[in-house]
């Protein structure tokens, strides 16, 4: 592996046709990163709109690609399974893939805000990430992503494990 590596973790999301659209980002993230880290697959309930429910995971992956570049491929990845962009924040989605973290940066990078806020908003960002990386620490906060969530209060967001095989 290369060093200038970079460990990236990354957020899938999808509530249309899910199965077929995570399985098949997954697919494309290996072909494009190699070996992929892949947390458990959560099932939750859609956050800010009435619609069918998500599912969610975690993907770690190591990149040499820059921010801008790999912003670029995510969002050319998303347009390929569907995702026409313009849409509003809350709504459903053929596939979602977001950067949470690159490597230890802070701030706005390339128009890319990191880490991404949701880590500290949403169960179904932080349990998987939990997950791949409980002594993992937050860049931001400093805190480790398990104490994190020991620490947070997600009653009111419902996700559960759901079996998905690869």
């Amino acid at each position: 592996m290369d060093s200038s590596d970079t460990q990236v973790y990354l957020s899938l999301g999808s509530n249309i046709d899910r199965e077929h659209n995570i399985r098949s980002g997954l697919n494309v993230l290996e072909a494009v990163f190699g070996e992929l880290e892949i947390s458990p697959v959560y099932e939750s309930e859609a956050v800010g709109f009435d619609g069918d429910a998500f599912y969610n995971l975690v993907v770690g992956i190591r990149t040499a690609m820059s921010v801008a570049e790999l912003t670029s491929c995510l969002k050319g990845m998303e347009k390929d399974h569907g995702r026409v962009r313009g849409e509003k924040k809350f709504a459903s989605r053929t596939l979602d893939i977001d950067i949470l973290t690159y490597g230890d940066c802070v701030g706005t990078i390339d128009g890319v805000q990191l880490p991404r806020d949701e880590i500290l908003k949403h169960a179904f960002v932080l349990k998987p990430l939990v997950d791949l990386a409980p002594q993992g620490v937050h860049p931001e906060t400093g805190e480790r992503y398990q104490q994190i969530l020991e620490q947070s209060n997600f009653d009111a967001q419902k996700l559960w494990v759901v079996e998905f095989p690869r």
